[in-house]
């Protein structure tokens, strides 16, 4: 549970979500992560840190280039979280769907015995 938090913590931050999502197309360097921003190389660096705690990337061994890389198997531990509860309120809504069918079926009743009644 302590790693999702600090998932949903790294990914609050919007330029750390825009770093996820290019990385989810390709490796990168620090600096060919940092050219769209207008922030220094140190605060790039930072970011992806926070990343890196989280466990959503690693950074590569190539002492020359060091890319960065997402681990897309921390968004399972994500996913099996999120789906868990997605179901849960499913179920909740199904229920509810049935109460209000189970409604509507006895006012149209009450509805045809009035006529009939009359």
């Amino acid at each position: 549970m302590e790693q999702l938090n600090l998932v949903f913590a790294a990914l609050a931050d919007p330029t750390r979500r825009d770093l996820v999502a290019r990385l989810a197309c390709a490796d990168a360097t620090v600096g060919e992560l940092a050219e769209p921003y207008d922030m220094s190389l140190q605060a790039v660096s930072k970011h992806l840190k926070v990343l890196e705690d989280a466990g959503l990337v690693t950074r590569g061994k190539d002492a020359q280039r060091r890319p960065v890389h997402l681990e897309a198997e921390v968004f399972d531990l994500m996913t099996k979280w999120i789906e868990r509860y997605r179901q849960r309120a499913e179920e909740r809504y199904q229920r509810l769907d049935a109460v209000l069918d189970e409604l509507t079926n006895e006012q149209n009743q009450q509805r045809t015995d009035r006529k009939d009644a009359s």
